[in-house]
């Protein structure tokens, strides 16, 4: 599948409430589900989150420090209130690359610190 191709299906599913499959995060996400938890405990991050895309379906994983987990569409749900009035800039923003990592073969993996004052 193209770039344009997998940007469009992470477009729909992630800024235009798009539907998300089980199966995929069954079949990709889950295996890489502690992978992400001491990823995101060796780089101290707050929570971690990664999508994939496979034969035009969309699946999400994202991963709290507290051990919470979150799956398509709650996960996308839990970041845009993470990231609240960030969360649709910052999509648009990650998505190109995002998009060519899947191409690429590679699930995009996104730790993420929150600065605290």
């Amino acid at each position: 599948m193209t770039v344009k191709k997998i940007e469009k299906l992470l477009k729909q599913a992630l800024l235009q409430e798009g539907k998300m499959e089980y199966a995929l995060y069954e079949h990709e996400l889950i295996e890489v589900l502690n992978d992400l938890k001491l990823s995101m405990k060796r780089g101290k991050d707050d929570y971690i989150f990664t999508v994939t895309e496979n034969r035009g379906h969309v699946a999400m994983l994202l991963v709290e420090k507290s051990g919470s987990v979150y799956i398509n569409e709650q996960a996308r749900e839990r970041l845009k209130v993470l990231w609240s009035v960030a969360y649709e800039s910052n999509m648009k923003l990650f998505i190109p690359d995002f998009a060519q990592q899947l191409h690429e073969g590679e699930l995009p993996i996104n730790g993420v610190k929150v600065a605290r004052i």
